[in-house]
């Protein structure tokens, strides 16, 4: 056991849970949850990456200990609750890392803070790219779908309660992302990769291009192991790739990369 994963967890304000604190200053991961998810499912996550990066969890309102937050009304609104919770702590190197729905919002949250606070590295997993997620063409899946189809129905089984709190979660996030509108922006200029896991059922493979011309800092394409949600309540999810990422300081790379099944 690390020393990391001995010091208590603790909350900082409303949106951020630190899993594992760490004594000395590492590289800094915010996570942002998957839709329906809560900062608590990134603790495996948190464990398995230090002492490389100290995970910084978004805690979305209106579930787990902010069920009584609302929700910001739009898209827009939250970006914009998400980037004044976060600026405080934007110091040192550090990086986003976001699964499905919170690919895209950690992406558009690093697009709305300044040039000169943007992180060094942007990590979009199981997420297809902007544009995507908006008219008449995007997906449609309903709450239900989604719980079934990102592996979460398992984890709620028999369990009434958290199941309805689980797709009242899902829903909450479905209609903030119903407003989403991709607007026209030059390219950030974090190195930005993009992942899925191999078994994903909602995203294949080939679902991650577009992304590379939302950057002029570098990017790169990864294939690992699982299915649309990599990291869980009992699964760390891509601890070898971010590890990687993060020991890479400025670099800047066009590749793409499979990891052993």
């Amino acid at each position: 056991m690390t020393t990391a994963t001995r010091v208590r967890p603790r909350v900082e304000g409303d949106w951020l849970f630190v899993p594992a604190p760490q004594p000395h200053r590492p590289f800094r991961l915010f996570c942002f949850p998957h839709a329906g998810g809560d900062a608590t499912a990134y603790t495996p996550l948190a464990r398995a990456l230090a002492p490389a990066a100290e995970v910084w969890a978004v805690r979305p309102p209106a579930r787990g200990g902010r069920r009584g937050h609302p929700m910001p009304a739009s898209f827009d609104l939250l970006v914009d609750a998400v980037v004044e919770a976060l600026t405080p702590h934007l110091t040192g190197r550090f990086g986003f890392y976001g699964q499905s729905f919170g690919a895209l919002l950690g992406y558009e949250v690093a697009r709305a803070l300044p040039a000169e606070r943007r992180p060094e590295l942007v990590v979009a997993a199981s997420a297809s790219p902007p544009a995507a997620w908006a008219g008449p063409d995007r997906p449609r899946h309903t709450a239900d779908d989604l719980l079934r189809l990102a592996g979460m129905a398992e984890l709620v089984e028999g369990q009434a309660d958290l199941k309805e709190h689980a797709l009242r979660g899902i829903r909450t996030d479905l209609d903030v992302v119903a407003t989403y509108r991709p607007r026209p922006h030059p390219p950030i200029g974090s190195r930005l990769h993009t992942v899925v896991g191999v078994e994903d059922p909602l995203l294949a493979v080939g679902g991650l291009e577009g992304w590379a011309v939302h950057t002029r800092g570098g990017s790169g394409h990864h294939v690992v192991p699982g299915g649309h949600l990599l990291a869980t309540v009992d699964r760390p999810g891509p601890v070898d790739l971010l590890t990687s990422l993060v020991a890479r300081p400025g670099a800047a790379d066009q590749s793409t990369t499979e990891y052993p099944c």
